[in-house]
């Protein structure tokens, strides 16, 4: 499969949906699909809907990274019961979703690093996760050959790594097989609403009636949500990343450090981005939602670059309808597949950096490049919560690029949340209400 998923992806599941279920699950990123497979596994009738391909935008232009290392401690139990659910779905299919166990290192440059990393460790130790700290002799021996020197690193050897291009359609297959109906190139409008309450959704190929409905939106799920009047702070930023011809193997694992990460794929090259560095594109919700970033941006005031307006489409572009009726074409079907251009000149540093820190593994030449919009919020934590305002309507969003490694722990966390079955999981961190009802905005870990 060509990778990542785009506008031009053949459609797999054409449609048309019932007209009736238990559940309606908007959005197949790795969020939605699993969402539905986990729904559908407790016996509910559910139909997906995304209005381009699955896995078309962030959940196929990701790092591919499935890691426990450096999770909000809140976070951290729920990824690690995801690493085992990807284990278990992994055989599940007969596709090679290129799951494979080669560990995560953070590279330390400085003490100050290190000291970061060993105030994180006790939350791994709490959660049964193997990660330690290795001295500049050990990450030698772990990643032979690296021309930068580091004072050390954190590691965690059992940490993960897939292909989300191949891994998000196969899971959808799993879902299928499941029971769960899937439409892709049709998009949901709005939520129907009776009486106060969700009784469905309304989408491009007419009404779907459903008590309950989850929203996955990704990217997209405050301007939908905006629709309905409810607030959600969520902006979204551009990442790069460069895919290089087959290379020798350096590491099984994925590596970052402040300016490159990289990890191997399973077509012999390797995955580029830079670590702590995205775009945001200026506009409305950009300077609406200022005040709820300004934490972030304080503790990481050059983490983010500025670009003056989103281009025409997306989801915070000016001209980007904030209003529509039911029977009109929504902002979701003029643009299938949130595909933004790659930053050119990220590439470039990306593919001499790379060959700089590994000065003897040849001439690194460039496959193919892309971008994906990731969906953060103000403490880089999601939000994964019942409407209290909206009775039926559940919501699973603002990953903020941990998204597609706990996509199956947060899943199986949502359809319990809809079922009401035990959840297993503590959940305050996550919830909606924590940016109205006056709480401080408190980081996650910036690891």
């Amino acid at each position: 499969m060509q990778f990542p998923i785009h506008e031009g992806t053949p459609i797999t599941w054409p449609g048309p949906h019932p007209s009736e279920a238990d559940v309606v699950v908007i959005g197949a990123g790795v969020i939605g699909v699993c969402t539905a497979l986990y729904l559908a596994r407790l016996g509910q009738r559910v139909v997906l809907l995304e209005k381009g391909r699955i896995a078309g935008e962030q959940s196929s232009r990701n790092w591919g990274w499935i890691r426990q290392q450096g999770r909000d401690p809140d976070e951290l139990p729920i990824m690690v019961e995801a690493a085992r659910l990807w284990r278990d779905l992994a055989s599940e299919t007969n596709v090679d979703i290129g799951l494979k166990t080669g560990g995560v290192t953070y590279l330390a440059a400085t003490e100050k690093s290190m000291a970061g990393y060993a105030n994180w460790l006790p939350h791994a130790q709490a959660n049964g996760v193997d990660s330690c700290l290795l001295s500049k002799a050990q990450l030698s021996e772990l990643i032979p050959g690296m021309a930068r020197k580091y004072v050390g690193a954190l590691y965690t050897a059992s940490d993960m790594r897939a292909e989300p291009w191949v891994a998000v359609p196969a899971l959808a297959g799993i879902a299928a097989r499941a029971g769960v109906s899937i439409v892709e190139n049709c998009a949901v409008r709005a939520l129907d609403i009776a009486a106060g309450r969700v009784a469905g959704v309304i989408s491009e190929q007419g009404c779907i009636k459903a008590p309950e409905v989850v929203l996955a939106g990704g990217a997209w799920s405050s301007l939908f949500l905006r629709r309905h009047g409810v607030a959600l702070p969520q902006l979204s930023v551009r990442a790069t990343v460069a895919a290089t011809e087959t290379l020798p193997m350096v590491y099984p694992g994925g590596a970052a450090d402040d300016d490159i990460a990289f990890r191997p794929r399973a077509d012999g090259g390797y995955s580029l981005a830079a670590g702590g560095f995205h775009e945001l594109f200026v506009g409305p919700d950009a300077f609406r939602r200022l005040p709820k970033f300004l934490t972030q941006l304080r503790a990481d005031p050059f983490g983010t670059r500025f670009l003056p307006s989103a281009p025409r489409g997306f989801p915070d572009a000016w001209g980007t309808s904030r209003s529509w009726t039911a029977d009109e074409i929504s902002p979701f079907e003029k643009m299938r597949v949130l595909n933004p251009k790659p930053n050119k000149g990220k590439v470039k540093a990306l593919t001499r950096d790379f060959a700089a820190l590994f000065p003897d593994i040849g001439p690194v030449r460039i496959k193919t490049v892309w971008a994906g919009m990731i969906d953060t919020m103000p403490d880089v934590v999601p939000v994964v919560d019942r409407v209290a305002t909206l009775p039926g309507l559940t919501v699973g969003t603002g990953m903020s690029g941990h998204g597609f490694g706990i996509g199956p722990g947060i899943g199986k966390v949502l359809a319990a949340l809809v079922t009401g079955a035990e959840v297993g999981h503590d959940l305050p961190r996550f919830r909606l209400a924590r940016f109205s009802d006056g709480s401080p905005v408190r980081l996650g870990p910036a690891l």
